[in-house]
């Protein structure tokens, strides 16, 4: 095995990339104890030891990358986010938005049928990506690399582009009805989509082939994602239930039940021990990630969950509900640590930025909010939008913001 490079991956891990008979792998190493007081020349000999390839001629490299998460995670920054742009993106409403690893780019999906990809620094369209036949709904860019995109439209087609040249390298077709979400896996070797035809489909980016059809659910798909490794893929449906498959081989691992409404949201923590899962039965489950049984059940909101997250370490777990709360669990004690307290319509998104200290929401009442992960405190009222803000996100810094609302505009703050 011979060690090819570092991808920085979020806050609390590093992924390798190596060469074993002349095939390219990835595996993950964890830092999810990794504080600002961490020696962090005895947690690279611990590394060492327990990895082996991270050789001694390496160790100076991997001493650096730490040093550099160290030094983020440091940063418990009472940063102030101000309006740097307004775009007006497309003609017609928007359906997504979504920002590279890094923030410098960013794309729209609309049902004006295009994906466009955008400067996050200048405002200024990079691309217009044109060729679907039907609504652009689902988006997403292959981070950590950021060198291509992928589109599901409800034409029942997926479609693979260059971020450089906008160009389209595959097209993939065999769904039956629209496709409402996708994912790449971290390997960015595969691209999953998930279908109102009640299946997921696994496509291989270089050939443009179908893999696997993931075939059980009684009703459309509308979650989909794969665990930090690349070797297990989750989905949720509106049959109520969450499956586990194997990417490898497309078996079915098991099937969560025990949810007694529509699944909102389904993914897995950091280190794949556990699974979160929402629903519009107002609650959020925990599972054990190895045998699928559930551990926890969350409850306190009054109405449906329409989203729910980690933090990047998987210590605390943040729910957002059609009732117009918040509110933030610990996944240990699975206790309500606080409750997110102050917009006046549905929370439709939330999420942590990557230091874990602070949280985005976005909401009907057409404000994004920013809060104080440990209080619970509101810090700051983002307002403009001139109707419901539908997608909120940070960029893997959190210094930059950025939000899609119903008014037809984004909004990046800095």
């Amino acid at each position: 095995m011979k060690l090819v490079c570092f991808i920085f991956v979020y806050f609390l891990g590093i992924m390798l990339e190596y060469e074993k008979s002349g095939q390219l792998k990835t595996k993950s190493i964890d830092l999810l104890d990794l504080d600002p007081s961490t020696d962090v020349s005895a947690l690279v000999e611990e590394i060492q030891k327990a990895e082996p390839l991270i050789t001694a001629s390496r160790s100076d490299q991997v001493k650096l990358l730490i040093q550099r998460l160290q030094n983020k995670l440091g940063q418990h920054s009472n940063h102030k986010f101000y309006l740097f742009k307004v775009l007006r993106a497309h003609i017609l409403p928007l359906t997504n938005v979504a920002l590279n690893k890094s923030g410098s780019c960013f794309i729209t999906g609309s049902y004006d049928r295009t994906c466009k990809l955008w400067d996050t620094a200048s405002g200024e369209e990079l691309h217009t990506l044109e060729g679907h036949r039907n609504v652009v709904y689902a988006i997403a860019f292959n981070n950590p690399y950021g060198d291509k995109i992928a589109t599901g439209s409800f034409d029942k087609t997926c479609k693979l582009w260059s971020v450089e040249t906008g160009k389209c390298y595959h097209t993939f077709r065999g769904h039956t009805a629209e496709i409402v979400c996708l994912s790449f896996n971290p390997q960015s070797t595969l691209v999953a989509t998930g279908s109102m035809d009640t299946t997921a489909k696994l496509w291989d980016i270089q050939s443009g082939e179908e893999v696997f059809t993931l075939t059980g659910h009684s009703a459309e798909i509308i979650s989909l994602s794969f665990n930090t490794s690349g070797n297990r893929i989750i989905t949720g449906s509106f049959d109520h239930t969450v499956t586990v498959w194997e990417a490898d081989t497309g078996r079915k691992v098991y099937t969560l039940i025990g949810h007694c409404a529509e699944i909102s949201s389904a993914l897995f923590n950091w280190d794949c021990s556990l699974i979160l899962t929402g629903s519009m039965d107002k609650t959020c489950k925990l599972w054990d990630a190895v045998n699928g049984k559930c551990v926890a059940t969350l409850t306190g909101h009054d109405d449906e969950i329409l989203d729910s997250c980690f933090d990047y370490a998987g210590k605390l777990i943040a729910t957002a509900s059609a009732d117009g709360t918040a509110r933030i669990f610990s996944a240990a004690t699975r206790n309500c640590v606080t409750k997110l307290e102050g917009h006046e319509g549905e929370i439709s998104k939330i999420s942590f930025n990557p230091q874990g200290n602070r949280l985005l929401t976005g909401s009907s009442d057409k404000t994004a909010r920013i809060w104080d992960a440990q209080t619970g405190q509101c810090l700051q009222v983002l307002e403009g939008h001139m109707d419901e803000i539908f997608s909120c996100a940070f960029n893997y810094k959190g210094d930059i913001i950025i939000t899609g609302s119903k008014d037809n505009t984004c909004r990046i703050w800095r």
